[in-house]
């Protein structure tokens, strides 16, 4: 089919405005903001539907609402997120004429206070998940530049040690200081499964089925 020629007009005239350097900062929020929306939602959308239909309980309705409300949730800010930290860089490149390290920090110290400061489970998941990431990198970057001694044996297996013995012991003996999913998870793995009375919740199922 072939396209209208005002369409097509139209289409020329945004794709000479993309191509323009002058408004390459302000268009890179923009596409940012995209990029973060779309990331956000495939992410959050399967994590979302798993979670709330292994451990939530309610209606069809309350689920697919929840399901919904995390999607967007996580898909907004992290929209709102990069399109601030790619905003506030651009201005401290503008304003002090080329670009430094700090510019980097300070833009997503403060995107990260207005976007992810507010304490709920979305921000503290997405938070969490780049602590561990985060701490992996300073040890490595700690070695590189010669500020921790590199060393003589592969220490992940230790590491892996300690981090299962912790967080299981966190579980047994002081489980309201772990985050609720992670708890829900950990209580279907090591706690339901002290649990049954025949074949069905035994094999079949997890936990008894109602009777009718």
């Amino acid at each position: 089919m072939a396209v209208p020629p005002q369409l097509r007009a139209l289409l020329h005239a945004v794709n000479e405005l993309l191509r323009k350097r002058r408004y390459h900062a302000a268009l890179a929020m923009l596409k940012g903001f995209r990029n973060g929306a779309v990331y956000g939602a495939k992410i959050r959308a399967p994590h979302a539907l798993v979670m709330t239909f292994l451990f939530r309980s309610g209606s069809l309705q309350e689920k697919l609402r929840a399901i919904l409300q995390a999607t967007y949730t996580h898909s907004r800010n992290l929209a709102c997120f990069v399109f601030t930290y790619k905003g506030l860089c651009a201005l401290q490149a503008h304003m002090q004429g080329e670009t430094y390290q700090v510019h980097s920090f300070l833009a997503a110290f403060i995107g990260g206070l207005l976007v992810f400061g507010e304490n709920n489970n979305i921000n503290s998941q997405i938070n969490m998940y780049l602590l561990s990431r985060l701490l992996f990198a300073l040890c490595r970057l700690g070695v590189e530049k010669g500020y921790i001694p590199e060393p003589r044996w592969d220490p992940f297996p230790l590491f892996t040690g300690l981090v299962w013995g912790l967080v299981l012991w966190l579980f047994e003996y002081h489980r309201p200081t772990l985050q609720p999913s992670l708890q829900s998870s950990m209580t279907y793995l090591y706690q339901d499964s002290n649990v049954w009375h025949d074949i069905s919740d035994f094999l079949l199922y997890n936990k008894s089925l109602p009777s009718k």
